[in-house]
């Protein structure tokens, strides 16, 4: 058990993507790596975390849980980098599962002026020998997968779910997007919903894919493939709460028909905001809310003087829109500024979880002149655009999920 009190909070991130500094000169190659990485930082990520880390040691979380893709691609130094950096905690617990980027990916590179290199992929074994800590503090453990349940206090019990789909030796090809939960640790899961229930705890899920679909544009690859065999277990067991990755995006879906799972994706930590999952436990209810990240009082002095760093934000968002920007065709250069500037705040605003919308707000944007452009010259990008509002009364940022009060046996 990670703490006695009832009352206690744990921090969530996810996709970190740290690639270590020693794996690149910062030169031509590396430079074109970040200018095609979908807006995640990559130069810094191990400042970006110490600071995080220096926060940690502030305020004192009990956990910080990543759920995946804690590295750029796999490189076994970045995972061993990123242990170190979080070796600095003082009193709070750290646990990962591994994302569908960490585990034996083809291509884990270094570097160096204008040339990739072949650098050592991550093992499962690998996996398990950086991160034992987390092992270490585990209820149980599952001998197919890299998955591990811990007990966080009188109340809770967190299953730390491996959904990833790699070989058994390194890879030569990119990583599997898609995910999945093998029948061996489907089976384990079960046990450890079983104990849950017989010890009056309530079971909290955590993955790197998805259990629902957070964007009906853009879902293959990122829910786990056999969802429906993981919903028959929260429905009966009764699974109140997941945690998850992947998409990138901030989101939340509520329980679902027969499914009385919420599920709860915290946005990119190396992109937009640097966003994070505030849980706050109490006696039968938790309270989630998305929080960003000013790493300048957790700078040292001579990173104080970086105007980059001290407006990290600012960074992060320029880099994800030159990121969209490159991405969009611009038919003539007028109505190609037009597209952009409406299409990229329209994203940015979704995926970090600002997208709600009022029905009449939403009809003037379908009305203008930036929508009409968009859907005639880019009809794909237009019917993605509609996915990207929310005009229910719930919220992508903040939920309290309350539990029935267990009788003890």
């Amino acid at each position: 058990m990670i703490t006695n009190k009832l009352d206690t909070e744990f921090w969530v991130i996810t996709d970190t993507h740290l690639i270590a500094n020693q794996l690149h000169d910062n030169g031509p190659a590396f430079k074109q790596i970040q200018s095609t990485s979908q807006g995640k930082d990559l130069v810094y990520q191990e400042i970006a975390l110490r600071a995080f880390c220096k926060f940690a040691n502030e305020k004192k979380p009990a956990a910080i849980i990543v759920t995946g893709d804690v590295t750029f691609n796999g490189e076994l130094l970045s995972a061993q980098r990123f242990q170190k950096i979080f070796s600095s905690l003082t009193d709070t617990k750290l646990f990962l599962l591994p994302g569908n980027h960490d585990i034996f990916d083809g291509w884990a590179r270094s570097f160096s002026n204008d040339q990739q290199l072949y650098t050592k992929q991550i093992s499962p074994t690998d996996w398990r020998n950086i991160f034992h800590e987390s092992y270490d503090h585990a209820w149980a453990t599952d001998s197919s997968s890299l998955a591990y349940s811990i007990q966080l206090n009188p109340q809770y019990l967190l299953l730390m779910l491996d959904t990833n789909i790699y070989g058994q030796k390194e890879a030569l090809r990119s990583p599997v997007t898609a995910g999945f939960i093998g029948e061996m640790q489907l089976a384990w899961l079960e046990k450890q919903l079983k104990f849950a229930q017989k010890h009056n705890l309530y079971p909290l899920l955590f993955m790197h894919h998805n259990l629902y679909v957070h964007n009906p544009a853009v879902n293959r690859g990122f829910v786990i493939d056999n969802a429906s065999s993981l919903s028959q277990l929260c429905q009966k067991y009764d699974v109140k709460l997941a945690f998850s990755g992947h998409i990138h995006a901030q989101n939340i879906v509520k329980p679902q028909p027969n499914i009385p799972t919420t599920e709860i994706v915290t946005s990119s930590f190396c992109s937009f905001d640097q966003a994070y999952g505030l849980v706050k436990v109490k006696k039968n209810q938790i309270r989630y809310q998305r929080q960003t990240f000013n790493m300048r009082p957790y700078l040292s002095a001579e990173e104080q003087k970086s105007y980059i760093l001290t407006h990290f934000h600012n960074y992060l968002k320029d880099i994800q829109l030159k990121n969209l920007t490159h991405n969009m065709t611009q038919k003539d250069k007028n109505s190609g500024q037009k597209i952009n500037k409406f299409f990229i705040e329209a994203n940015y605003n979704y995926f970090t979880g600002h997208n709600h919308i009022n029905e009449k707000k939403l009809i003037q944007l379908y009305n203008s002149e930036q929508y009409r452009l968009l859907t005639k010259y880019q009809p794909k990008l237009g019917r993605y655009l509609q996915t990207l509002f929310d005009t229910t009364d719930h919220s992508n940022l903040n939920i309290q999920i309350n539990f029935k009060e267990k009788q003890n046996e």
